[in-house]
């Protein structure tokens, strides 16, 4: 029996990277996932792709509306919510003096704004001693140039998993981050190029797997972590870590 055995799952940002990856772990180990993604025509894809225990609520995670739909979709499941990942985000490398407003808005809307509205609105259907994963980063305890406001809205998604884990903990939810580094999910040249000179860094000299950090979030969604709340577990290398 799986790790994740008829138990109830939300991945937001499902569709792709470490999202998708998860997605797969999760079904593997016996769970019915809900991913979300904006684009319905991929969504639809991926759902086809992971199977019957997949279902697709297409939307922005930083949308209230979108949010009401999917607490909806997990409420006609009938099962509750056992385990939540809140993936969805983005961001780009923009310099300092060339961040603008709307730049600003964007970046916290997606990697703050949307996990914090993401776990209120579905919190009334989190069963007890369901378990929440919110998706930080490396730059949220090292200086990334160029990724100013990105570094700084997951500092703020670190942070919420503190203060979630005392505000939930008393239902016996466990909230905590999972902070991945350089991971190899993108096909963009320049982006690949920037992760291959990151690597000099990193004491086990490569890039990650978006599956080795599937495996941080099952464990931590797991009874694997019963007692493990308002951590943040680094899987990048050791990049941060020496």
């Amino acid at each position: 029996m799986g790790r994740l055995a008829d138990r109830t799952a939300v991945i937001t940002g499902g569709t792709a990277g470490i999202g998708l990856a998860t997605a797969r772990r999760f079904i593997a180990e016996g769970a019915h996932v809900l991913i979300t993604g904006r684009r319905p025509d991929v969504l639809a894809e991926t759902v086809t792709e992971l199977g019957p225990a997949a279902t697709g609520v297409c939307g922005d995670a930083s949308d209230p509306g979108h949010l009401t739909e999917l607490l909806e979709a997990v409420r006609s499941a009938g099962r509750g919510l056992d385990v939540l990942f809140t993936n969805a985000g983005s961001g780009t490398f923009t310099p300092f003096g060339e961040v603008s407003p709307d730049t600003v808005d964007n970046v916290l809307a997606q990697n703050l704004r949307a996990p914090y509205l993401t776990v209120q609105t579905l919190a009334p259907a989190l069963n007890d001693n369901a378990s929440v994963v919110l998706m930080s980063s490396i730059g949220a305890t090292a200086g990334l140039p160029g990724l100013g406001m990105y570094s700084a809205a997951k500092a703020g998604t670190r942070s919420l998993a503190r203060t979630l884990a005392v505000e939930l903990g008393g239902r016996g939810v466990r909230v905590n981050a999972v902070s991945p580094g350089y991971i190899d999910t993108s096909t963009d040249p320049g982006a690949r190029e920037y992760q291959r000179a990151g690597a000099a860094g990193i004491p086990l000299a490569r890039v990650g797997q978006p599956e080795e950090v599937a495996a941080a979030v099952l464990f931590l969604a797991s009874d694997d972590a019963s007692y493990v709340t308002g951590s943040d577990l680094f899987v990048d290398g050791g990049r941060n870590q020496v």
